[in-house]
């Protein structure tokens, strides 16, 4: 991929981890851009001073970003981070092993964005100066012209202020549906996250369900080892007391302390395999507390989902709500405007009383 690119580019840093997309029909739920755990690297090209983020799963690239100074990695739970392409027009997620190996990349983002915020103010220094110059002029002159452009504005006594209050109106039920919408991203997040954690618990839980599923099927056969260790033990110790008891009519010395230490063997090996059952009963319950775990983070979705349910619902009355306010604006419109015909007509009525009168009084 890219080989003249490659060949110019040096990697900085590389991690583990598992790769997400934002699904981009929902922007809400992810999807796993790789089955395992892949190398997430970081790559700078000194020739064009520029950085790079590459994970490559298979023959395909899963991850091929440029880091801008804009982009920010979030932390969403211990072991999950997610940052913004603009130009993929995506958001991609990173599930880690570790807390530890999270904080790494997370630092190794903060510095390389660091990075590339200092290497692009020194070479656009001149640039931006010469930019905001150019941009300047032609602005001033469309806000100049915007301006002399704008029509009068007319006012009639009276109706005028219903209108003014009418778009008040309209104007506070905007920004409450800007408001509740933004209260509905923020909650998207939230769910994004949640789901994002869950994911990791269930994966740790699979996990720790395999090692419980292989363990509980060795115990058997671990206890008729331990069992079948103890009848030995137990024969040979009733053999190191026999030859105790006959002294030296049974076998020699060198027998008896071959005996002695294949007992002490046989019960060491019993001492490992009690640590080995204590360590798997810990794991059992490591294993309900991930349980518990999990299903509070279900129930916390849940509630997410009921909660954009409620402003989802807020945003439906109040776009009714806008409706019926443009619809009343609408009908004020169209009075005001027979009230100004209606005064017009009047007006040209006087005009013709006082031409009238003015040719009573010369006669």
């Amino acid at each position: 991929m890219y080989p003249h690119h490659r060949e110019r580019e040096q990697p900085i840093f590389s991690a583990r981890a598992h790769v997400f997309q934002i699904d981009p029909a929902t922007k809400r739920n992810w999807i796993p851009a790789s089955k395992h755990a892949v190398t997430v690297s970081f790559f700078y090209d000194a020739n064009r001073n520029v950085y790079r983020i590459i994970s490559v799963g298979g023959t395909k690239a899963i991850i091929n970003c440029t880091v801008t100074p804009s982009m920010t990695f979030t932390k969403t739970s211990q072991k999950f981070g997610q940052w913004a392409d603009s130009r993929a027009n995506t958001v991609y997620g990173l599930g880690f092993a570790t807390e530890q190996q999270l904080h790494q990349f997370s630092e190794k983002f903060k510095e390389v964005k660091d990075a590339a915020r200092l290497a692009r103010e020194k070479s656009q220094d001149k640039e931006l100066a010469n930019t905001a110059l150019t941009i300047a002029a032609p602005q001033f002159s469309q806000d100049l012209s915007d301006e002399l452009q704008s029509p009068p504005v007319m006012c009639v006594n009276g109706p005028e202020d219903k209108l003014f209050r009418s778009q008040s109106a309209d104007i506070t039920l905007s920004s409450e549906k800007e408001r509740i919408k933004k209260m509905l991203s923020e909650g998207s997040i939230c769910e994004m996250n949640l789901e994002a954690e869950l994911f990791t618990l269930q994966d740790s839980n699979s996990k720790l369900v395999a090692a419980l599923h292989e363990a509980n099927a060795n115990v058997e056969q671990w206890k008729k080892q331990l069992a079948a260790y103890q009848e030995e033990t137990e024969r040979l110790r009733e053999q190191v007391a026999d030859l105790e008891a006959h002294g030296g009519q049974g076998p020699s010395d060198l027998l008896k302390d071959e005996l002695t230490q294949s007992l002490e063997e046989l019960e060491a090996l019993l001492k490992a395999k009690d640590e080995e059952i204590h360590i798997l009963q810990s794991k059992k319950a490591e294993y309900h507390e991930m349980e518990h775990d999990r299903d509070e983070a279900i129930h916390r979705l849940r509630e997410m989902e009921m909660r954009n349910s409620e402003l989802e619902r807020r945003i439906q009355n109040t776009e009714q709500n806008l409706s019926n306010s443009l619809e009343e604006r609408d009908r004020m419109d169209s009075e005001i405007q027979r009230a100004i015909e209606i005064l017009d007509i009047k007006i040209f009525d006087l005009n013709d009383l006082r031409q009238s009168l003015f040719k009573l009084i010369d006669k």
